[in-house]
């Protein structure tokens, strides 16, 4: 407490007793009563005096603050491979019996692998390492104070960011441990395989594959390509200490309808250690269907092309631009129509696919005929106010058709329309709703519609290039536009009924660690049913094993993961509880473990990462260095810190409550003798 304060105590003390003995003592009478009543006022002008002084001490309260000692361990399946179990395990004991010269320090242990654990139970079974992911938890919760990161790991990762420029918080240092084998031995891999999944009958298809080499000699060797167990391709590839990769190009031809495993390996060299990473399957499946797509308009506008080169993306697809009064030769080729801004030439066109049946989408602009239009067909009509107006589309989350998740439709610039009353006629579902100058509509842009097999949509706006063009700036690639455009020509091919249960899977799986399968259930009004009840029914051929597996519900799909299955061919059923409805299939699942890929702990991006944080890299036998150099540094002393809170000496209401006592008991008192 100051000394100012004490002295205006001492004052206030002295001015009531003052002020009392002047009332009390100076011309009354001296007796007990008038004691009594002189030390209630004394207590209330002091009360009073202390209540305007206020007096305040300081309340300091000293801790003592520690570093964070962080230890995390691979739990990954490399470390077994390369023979790193035993030093992760030694170096864990070393460190915990070492806990005397580290009680500085609040110790917590992690694993990583395919994802962050507390505790210290190695297994080295995780499929995956994801470092990255692990640091960036680690960073959240003890980023705000000073913490050491021992880091036990070979190094490698298979799935996140690289680690090696990941930022962290400066409050935190990471000290690496090089765990596994560190030399470095000659290899040949198979790095990526580019193919497509689909090929056409009697049709050629690509296939690019990338090889690399680790090592300073020159050496020989052959790729290969085997089409289910036939050997199909043969090239031989030379490298040496400057030549470290090379590129295989080729197509095949597609003979057979069905799903064909393809295997592109290289030969081994002498005395390789690990020949895993000398081989990568994929499947591919050849159908005999090609869609052709014929474009029909009368004007010149750039949606023709974007259209074009949207569909066919997939090589699935043929589009030709064809004039509204050609032949009828050339409209028979094709399988779906697009009229784009129809006007009276196109009555042969519309008149054509009246009897075909086929798939049709129209879109509408400033250049069509409105008139015409609402008399060829019955689907849709419109009162065009003939005003030109900018319409933006609004996507509709309740579309149960198809996927349309990934459309980023609130970033999508608007179309160009006209203004007027519109009327569907067809039960339709929108994909996308309109919206003018901020106002939402209840009136559909893009729409699709089924009656009697016939599929139709319709676009009621110009300048769908727009959005092409503004997938392209989301994402730098048109591939999202591309896939939405598939799937909507995909719709309006599908003459046949569509069906209530579908299921979507691929034919081949590295490993069983993605590996899923999904499926969408429709009711009679063909409304995606999120309370239905489907089942998996599996079993693989070899073994005879079998199990049945419930799909859950996840968004607008139900799906079933196949985590640890074996591997082998299998062949699968989904089934609707309480309905006649299911559907079959079969795939693959490769004996395929990325974590055995490695050959050598990467300690060179370990001891760089280090560097970066203000670290350093150790190996298994220098756990007695690592945690010398942990105790001696200065950036994990513990600290001693202070709380400084000022406190009141005296609390008012109390203080309050006390003046109010003691002028009531002298008001009593004074009654009580006839003193008022």
């Amino acid at each position: 407490m100051k000394t100012v304060t004490v002295l205006l105590i001492l004052l206030a003390a002295i001015v009531s007793l003052c002020l009392v003995l002047f009332q009390y003592f100076y011309r009354g009478k001296k007796g007990k009563l008038q004691i009594v009543l002189g030390f209630l006022r004394f207590v209330v002008l002091f009360s009073g005096f202390l209540l305007l002084i206020n007096p305040k001490f300081i309340k300091e309260e000293y801790s003592i603050e520690k570093a964070n000692l962080i230890v995390v361990a691979d739990n990954s399946s490399s470390i077994k491979t390369l023979e790193g179990t035993e030093l992760i395990s030694n170096s864990i004991t070393q460190l915990k019996a070492n806990e005397a010269p580290l009680n500085n320090f609040n110790s917590s242990s992690y694993l990583l692998g395919n994802r962050i654990i507390e505790g210290d139970s190695l297994t080295f079974e995780d499929k995956t390492t994801n470092i990255s992911e692990t640091l960036n938890s680690l960073n959240e919760i003890y980023g705000d104070a000073s913490s050491a990161l021992v880091l036990l790991t070979d190094g490698n990762q298979t799935l996140g960011l690289d680690y090696e420029f990941l930022k962290l918080d400066e409050r935190i240092h990471v000290f690496p441990i090089v765990v596994g084998d560190t030399t470095a031995y000659e290899d040949l891999k198979v790095d990526r395989v580019n193919a497509n999944k689909y090929a056409f009958l009697r049709n050629k298809f690509p296939i690019e594959t990338s090889i690399s080499y680790s090592g300073s000699r020159s050496v020989s060797s052959n790729a290969k390509i085997y089409l289910n167990g036939k050997l199909v391709f043969k090239q031989p590839i030379n490298f040496n200490k400057n030549k470290t990769s090379a590129r295989i190009e080729t197509v095949l031809e597609a003979n057979s309808v069905g799903v064909k495993n393809l295997s592109i390996r290289i030969d081994a060299l002498e005395n390789e250690k690990n020949t895993i990473n000398n081989s990568k399957e994929i499947a591919l499946e050849v159908i005999d269907e090609k869609t052709n797509i014929a474009l029909v308009s009368s004007i010149s506008h750039p949606d023709i092309g974007a259209l074009k080169k949207a569909i066919e993306a997939n090589e699935q697809r043929e589009v030709k631009v064809i004039k509204p009064n050609s032949s009828i030769n050339i409209l028979e080729n094709n399988d779906v129509f697009v009229l784009y801004q129809p006007n009276s030439s196109f009555k042969p066109v519309y008149d054509f696919i009246e009897k075909r049946g086929a798939g049709l989408f129209t879109i509408t602009g400033s250049k069509t005929d409105w008139n015409f239009l609402n008399k060829i067909q019955t689907s849709f009509s419109k009162d065009s106010y003939n005003q030109k107006e900018e319409i933006r589309p609004v996507k509709n989350a309740a579309f149960s058709i198809y996927d349309i998740s990934e459309l980023a439709f609130d970033t999508y610039p608007p179309l160009d329309s006209e203004l007027g009353d519109l009327i569907i006629t067809k039960p339709y579902e929108a994909i996308a709703n309109q919206r003018i100058k901020g106002v939402d509509l209840n009136s559909p842009l893009l729409l699709v519609t089924s009656e009697d097999q016939a599929r139709e949509a319709v676009l009621f706006g110009e300048n769908i290039w727009k959005w092409r063009v503004q997938t392209y700036r989301n994402d730098r690639s048109f591939k999202t536009f591309d896939d939405f455009m598939g799937k909507l020509i995909f719709y309006l091919s599908d003459v046949k009924q569509k069906s209530r249960l579908s299921i979507s899977y691929e034919n081949l799986y590295d490993g069983s660690t993605n590996a899923k399968i999904s499926g969408s259930y429709f009711d009679n009004s063909y409304t995606f049913d999120p309370n239905a009840s489907l089942n998996l029914k599996l079993t693989q051929k070899d073994s005879g094993f079998s199990r049945e597996f419930p799909m859950l519900l996840n968004g607008n799909k139900y799906d079933v993961s196949l985590d640890g299955l074996t591997s082998g061919n299998y062949q699968f059923s989904v089934s609707v509880a309480e309905e006649n409805l299911s559907k079959s299939g079969q795939f693959t699942i490769l004996d395929f473990n990325l974590e055995d890929q490695f050959l050598a702990a990467d300690y060179q991006k370990l001891d760089r990462f280090a560097e970066r944080t203000g670290g350093r890299l150790y190996f298994p036998d220098q756990i007695g260095s690592l945690i010398e150099d942990l105790t001696k540094d200065n950036r994990f002393k513990p600290v001693q810190k202070s709380n400084r809170n000022v406190v009141s000496l005296i609390d008012f209401r109390y203080l309050l409550a006390l003046m109010v006592l003691a002028l009531a008991a002298e008001w009593m008192i004074r009654k009580y003798n006839g003193l008022l």
